[in-house]
C-alpha cells in the first residue's frame, strides 16, 4: 500500500499506512528504495515530515516491511532532521552502491500531532487516512496522554487539558475513544 501526496517524491510502502513502511523514493520517474546503511531517527523525521504523518517513532532496517525491488536509489543517507524533503539529505550518488534489498530501510510515523502549543503541548490530531481530526476531550485521559507523549517522544504528561484550551481545531472531530 503506497499513499500518494501532490509534489512528494516519498513514499512508504507495505506497512498498513501512508505513514509506516519501507522507504521508496521517486528519481527519474522510477521509484526506487533507500539503503539503511546509516539509516537512523533524523532520516525518519524528515520522512515523516515530508508525508505529513507526525513525529516519527521507529528508524527500521534490515527490510523489515519486505525487500522492495527496482533500483536503490539512496545510500548512506545523512539528515540533519531539519530538512523538508529526504532528497536535500545529503546521500552517496544516486544509484552507486553495493547495497541490496535485504537492506531497505523503513519508518513507522506517530500519525498523532500536538497543535497550537510546542512539539510536546497543544491540541492532540490523529491523522485517519489523508484527514487530521481533533481528538474530542470526552474520554480523553491522563493515560491517553501518556501514549501520545510517549509516542511523541515528550516524556510523561504535566496535565491533560481540555475545553479546547489551545483552540478549537477545524474539521473532523475523532469522537472515538483512544
Amino acid at each position: 500500500m503506497s499513499y500518494k501526496l501532490q509534489g512528494v517524491s516519498v513514499r512508504l510502502v507495505d506497512g498498513g499506512s501512508h505513514c509506516a513502511g519501507r522507504v521508496e523514493v521517486l528519481h527519474r520517474g522510477q521509484w526506487g528504495t533507500v539503503c539503511d546503511d546509516g539509516w537512523d531517527m533524523s532520516d525518519a523525521a524528515v520522512v515523516c515530515r515530508e508525508l505529513r504523518c507526525g513525529e516519527a517513532v521507529d528508524a527500521l532496517s534490515d527490510a523489515h516491511f519486505g525487500p522492495g525491488s527496482g533500483p536503490i536509489w539512496m545510500v548512506d543517507v545523512d539528515c540533519r532532521g531539519s530538512e523538508s524533503t529526504l532528497k536535500k539529505c545529503h546521500s552517496t550518488l544516486w544509484g552507486k552502491h553495493a547495497c541490496n534489498h535485504s537492506k531497505d530501510a523503513g519508518v513507522i510515523c506517530s500519525g498523532v500531532r500536538l497543535v497550537g502549543g510546542s512539539r510536546c503541548s497543544g491540541r492532540v490530531e490523529v491523522l485517519h487516512g489523508e484527514t487530521w481530526s481533533t481528538v474530542c476531550d470526552a474520554d480523553f485521559d491522563q493515560l491517553d496522554a501518556e501514549v501520545v507523549c510517549r509516542e511523541l517522544g515528550c516524556g510523561l504528561p504535566v496535565e491533560v487539558l481540555g475545553a479546547a484550551a489551545f483552540g478549537r481545531g477545524e474539521g473532523q472531530v475523532w469522537s472515538e475513544e483512544l
